[in-house]
This record gives C-alpha cells, sequence and structure tokens, in this order.
C-alpha cells in the first residue's frame, strides 16, 4: 500500500456550504471528505483530510507531508494569494501537488489572479466546484501509479 494522499484545506473552507453558496457552492467539505475518501479507496489508498483556519497549522501539515504523502492535494484558499511562508514549505517536497479552488480565480476580482502556491504545484484545477476535488484525487491515484 501506498502513502496516503494528503488533502488539506486553508481557512473558511469549513464554512462550505454556507458561506457565499453562489461562488463556493452548497456541498459541505464533510461530503468532500467523504467522497475523496471513497474514490482513493477503490485503489486501496487512503486519505488524509484536513482543514484549519491557521496559516501555520497548515505549513506544519505541508511540512508532515514531506515524510508522510504520495501526493498532496492543497486548497489554500486565500492563503493561496497571500503566504510566502506556505510557498516556501511547499517547495521543500518532492511530491506532486496538485492545487485545486472550487470558483476560478482567474474569473474574480484581481487579488485573486496571482497564487503563490502555483509556483510549486504540478497542476492545478479550478472552477469546478466540489467535483474539482473528484477530479484531482483521480489525477493523484493516476501519479501513484506511474
Amino acid at each position: 500500500m501506498s502513502k496516503p494522499i494528503y488533502v488539506l484545506n486553508g481557512p473558511n473552507l469549513n464554512l462550505l456550504g454556507v458561506r457565499e453558496p453562489e461562488i463556493y457552492g452548497y456541498t459541505r467539505l464533510e461530503d468532500i471528505k467523504a467522497t475523496c475518501e471513497a474514490l482513493a479507496q477503490v485503489k486501496n489508498v487512503a486519505v488524509v483530510f484536513r482543514q484549519t483556519n491557521h496559516e501555520g497549522e497548515l505549513i506544519d501539515w505541508v511540512q508532515e507531508a514531506r515524510e508522510a504523502a504520495s501526493v498532496l492535494i492543497i486548497n489554500p484558499a486565500g492563503y493561496g494569494h497571500t503566504s510566502v511562508a506556505l510557498l516556501d514549505a511547499l517547495k521543500a517536497l518532492k511530491q506532486p501537488i496538485i492545487e485545486c479552488h472550487l470558483s476560478n480565480p482567474h474569473a474574480r476580482e484581481p487579488f485573486r489572479h496571482h497564487s503563490y502556491v502555483s509556483l510549486a504545484a504540478k497542476a492545478v484545477i479550478a472552477g469546478m466546484g466540489a467535483i474539482g476535488y473528484e477530479l484531482a484525487i483521480d489525477a493523484a491515484l493516476r501519479l501513484i501509479e506511474q
């Protein structure tokens, strides 16, 4: 069995389904977690799924993933646009990184058009809502098989 896929989520994603559903959708983070776990289980791969509103905790988990993860999927939320510290932590990983956003940042306010995380990511999935996580898990499983 391979190392787990880490799925890390940044600030305010605990409010999915209630916070600006016209942008982020009505699917709750718990439902996204269950879908990710079910998709990975088909290939006998575990998922470590976490959410935090604290930048330092997110960085600690990225550093943990250096040893523990096969692939890192990250929805950095607002930290993607602001955190050089998160970028520095991501650049220390050798594992593939998939950046995932529910909305399309490029179709939103100009400050959202730049992502520090993208500088370290192998791929970016954006604008597909909760389905984006399913696409990211599928891509992660394919990367593990390679």
